[in-house]
């Protein structure tokens, strides 16, 4: 009957819409990749699509699930910028807002699912304690994230009395309040943090491993790597610093916005080097295009194009 199918190779199945093209999957593919479109159709609607691609028997359910979160990852994505787009120029058309110690802003019309991630857009921005707010039956909901060993957990409590329910960590957290308490919060919020940060927690901070040159990066140097993963919060990615190195001139502006760099860089040992900087095009193109010298921080991927397989430099700072 037609209804009969093979049992699923669901793995591949992800894979596939997650355009995943290695053999092996890595670490960075679940956290990048994978992870974000199982995410998005909890974000943009429920999370049972998601279930259901994981439980999937046959090719044909799972191939339609599969198409459904990919799809709800792409709104996800649109609705990220847009909202992260509206954020910043706020901010940026308002003294007062730029001059703060913390950012708080409220829109009922953005969507609840994605405040999170525009909270973390904004803090990598500004590098301040962030409080991203929207409306939901009524209330204010809104997810916050902090800078590096500041606890907004505790700023958040100590605004307790305005809040309906909150909860988190150190770093993120997730808040409701009544919509009229809003103004009020945020003068409580901006009171606490402006007391309590110190000059060093406004200073966004990137902890470097070791100081190595392209030379020393090769498949063996790699392999020893993966042995120390899975990496993530306790055990990170080993970060790098390469000094003095140059744009090749092939380094150009990559995606739907021309937000990312997909760089070649060359060092002062004259080895060349293939790397991508995530959302870093509008701050450092200009740096990079003008033929001086820079410093890169990055870890190290394995990047797999048509078939052929390289290392390349996951940029983390440029400077």
């Amino acid at each position: 009957p037609d209804n009969r199918f093979d049992t699923v190779p669901l793995l591949d199945i992800v894979k596939k819409i997650a355009g995943v093209k290695s053999k092996d999957l890595t670490i960075t593919d679940c956290v990048f990749k994978i992870g974000p479109r199982i995410n998005a159709a909890g974000r943009i609607k429920s999370g049972a699509d998601a279930v259901e691609l994981l439980i999937s028997e046959n090719t044909r359910s799972a191939s339609g699930f599969a198409k459904q979160i990919d799809k709800y990852n792409i709104e996800r994505k649109n609705l990220d910028r847009k909202i992260t787009h509206d954020a910043l120029r706020r901010i940026g058309n308002s003294i007062e807002l730029r001059n703060k110690k913390t950012t708080v802003l409220f829109n009922k019309k953005w969507h609840k699912g994605v405040i999170g991630i525009v909270a973390s857009r904004l803090t990598e921005t500004y590098y301040r304690p962030t409080v991203i707010l929207t409306e939901s039956n009524g209330i204010a909901t809104g997810s916050a994230r902090s800078v590096s060993d500041f606890n907004v957990y505790d700023a958040i409590e100590s605004c307790s009395h305005l809040l309906k329910n909150f909860g988190g960590h150190k770093y993120a957290a997730g808040l409701s309040l009544e919509i009229s308490n809003i103004d009020e919060f945020t003068e409580c919020f901006e009171s606490y943090v402006a007391a309590n940060i110190t000059e060093e927690q406004q200073k966004p901070v990137v902890i470097v491993d070791d100081e190595i040159c392209f030379s020393d990066i090769d498949r063996k140097f790699y392999n020893i790597l993966r042995q120390m993963s899975p990496f993530g919060p306790g055990n990170m990615n080993p970060v790098f610093l390469t000094r003095n190195v140059r744009d090749t001139g092939a380094t150009k502006r990559v995606g739907n916005n021309k937000e990312h760099l997909k760089m070649e860089v060359v060092d002062e040992e004259g080895i060349i080097f293939k790397g991508i900087a995530f959302s870093m095009a509008p701050d450092f193109y200009r740096i990079v295009s003008e033929n001086q010298a820079f410093s890169i921080c990055y870890s190290i991927d394995k990047n797999e194009f048509r078939g052929v397989t390289s290392l390349q430099l996951r940029v983390k700072e440029i400077s």
